[in-house]
């Protein structure tokens, strides 16, 4: 039988918000990732900042394994892992959880705005940490 302990907490408004909170802090992250590797299929979005694998993707044979084939792009795609290896879990070790969610929601209106007026490979990929 389950030796079964019940608590006295309560379910506050503030607790309502923490988690509003953080799901849509994991929504963002998911959203973000989830256009990060779509948009890196779009024939427009390759034309204009890798046209070379533009060029390779109109010759190649594709495979469910990798239809692109450069660094370049990869480090597009992975600069959201790596922003979130490195600096998010630090951030929230030092800073605290309600400072770190503040200051990444700001950075991903800011990150969002970068990413529309991105004009070469550079600010695409120093801007994408600032999504996370």
């Amino acid at each position: 039988m389950l030796n079964v302990r019940m608590n006295n907490s309560k379910i506050t408004a503030y607790v309502v918000s923490c988690w509003i909170f953080a799901a849509f802090g994991g929504l963002m992250f998911g959203y973000g990732i989830g256009i990060s590797g779509g948009i890196s299929a779009m024939d427009d979005f390759l034309i204009k900042f890798f046209p070379h694998v533009y060029q390779t993707k109109l010759h190649a044979k594709e495979n469910n394994y990798c239809k692109y084939d450069n660094w370049l792009l990869q480090l597009f795609t992975s600069s959201l892992y790596i922003s979130a290896l490195f600096f998010a879990s630090k951030a929230a070790t030092k800073l605290g959880r309600k400072i770190t969610i503040l200051t990444a929601s700001i950075l991903f209106i800011v990150g969002a705005v970068l990413s529309a007026v991105a004009e070469n490979k550079l600010m695409l990929i120093f801007q994408k940490p600032l999504l996370n």
